[in-house]
């Protein structure tokens, strides 16, 4: 029998495998990275999805190995391994896991926002779990100390309790679909807090800007500030639908008979219609700007684009990690 040609070795696998210059590539690779069975996948596959990335990369290409094999090891290799340190990801802290924890606690949120216990309770979990996503996804390049960690962790809580307090007190005279939106508001909050204290070190020392082949040039803090807006946008993006749906379909159930018969069944049904939601919501508003970002130099602190223009006097476009 024949055997199929050897893979070449010249396959970019440190890039995406769709074109990020396109929405739909960029959410090709987002559904791929946000996939909740990775969680599901044993130790044994991890290892076995390392060990045919880092042979890859080192030039040895395993026999019979097709292309299809090696981007589903290289998207396996991502979802739990950190990009720069290559140490195993926390489980509750990797991209795949957003959707199951998000779902769970953004329903609980949800069902359980009319006592002032059971706001602070619930609002104190999910930014203990971003934190954890927080640190799980730092960058290697500029890494979280833990002040850092402990001063985000309790300026967004507290931030986004203060929040969901004040609101909730506004719309005790509105009509109970208003205070549904309480959470959203909140957790909105905590977002535009969390992000830059979490990346404040980049906010004051700058984020690495390179040419379209990859030589850095310098840092800019205008491209710092560029990257966590996109990021801080994509994170309230990803929780308008799972927080903004459910409210309004669960306030007419709530008034048919069925859940009044059945109101234990009012929490599962809220989770999982967020659930619903964050399946789609989460990848494509990952998608919503490329990870790899740009901007023109002349937007750039004028002493970077001194700096810029010594190395290059044509270069008209800068390009940085975005984050998530």
């Amino acid at each position: 029998q024949k055997m199929p040609p050897a893979l070449p070795a010249t396959i970019n696998i440190q890039e995406p495998r769709w074109d990020q210059s396109t929405f739909q590539g960029r959410a090709k690779h987002f559904f791929m990275v946000t996939d909740p069975r990775n969680l599901l996948l044993s130790g044994a596959t991890l290892e076995e999805a390392r060990r045919v990335v880092e042979d890859y990369r080192a030039g040895t290409v395993q026999p019979g190995l097709t292309e299809d094999q090696l981007w589903r090891a290289k998207y396996i290799y991502d979802s739990a391994f950190h990009p720069d340190t290559g140490e195993k990801m926390i489980l509750v802290g990797r991209m795949s896991a957003q959707v199951p924890m998000n779902m769970t606690i953004t329903g609980c949120m949800l069902t359980f926002y009319r006592t002032t216990p059971a706001v602070l309770f619930w609002q104190w979990v999910n930014q203990s779990f971003n934190a954890i996503v927080n640190y799980t996804n730092r960058s290697g390049d500029a890494p979280i100390t833990p002040s850092q960690l402990g001063t985000a962790y309790v300026s967004a809580t507290t931030g986004a309790v203060v929040t969901a307090l004040g609101l909730k007190s506004l719309t005790k005279h509105l009509p109970a679909l208003i205070g549904r939106y309480v959470p959203f508001a909140a957790v909105a909050a905590a977002n535009c807090i969390n992000i830059p204290l979490m990346r404040q070190r980049e906010l004051k020392l700058g984020i690495p800007v390179t040419d379209e082949n990859g030589n850095r040039l310098g840092e800019s803090t205008a491209a710092a500030q560029k990257a966590i807006f996109q990021v801080v946008v994509s994170r309230i993006g990803m929780a308008a639908p799972a927080m903004a749906i459910p409210p309004v379909i669960m306030n007419m159930l709530e008034k048919r008979a069925f859940l009044k018969r059945y109101p234990y069944l009012n929490a599962p049904l809220q989770v999982g219609l967020v659930g619903l939601c964050l399946v789609f919501a989460t990848p494509l508003c990952c998608a919503l700007f490329p990870q790899k970002s740009s901007m023109p130099v002349s937007s750039l602190e004028p002493e970077v684009q001194d700096q810029i223009r010594k190395k290059d006097p044509w270069l008209e476009t800068v390009y940085f990690n975005k984050g998530l």
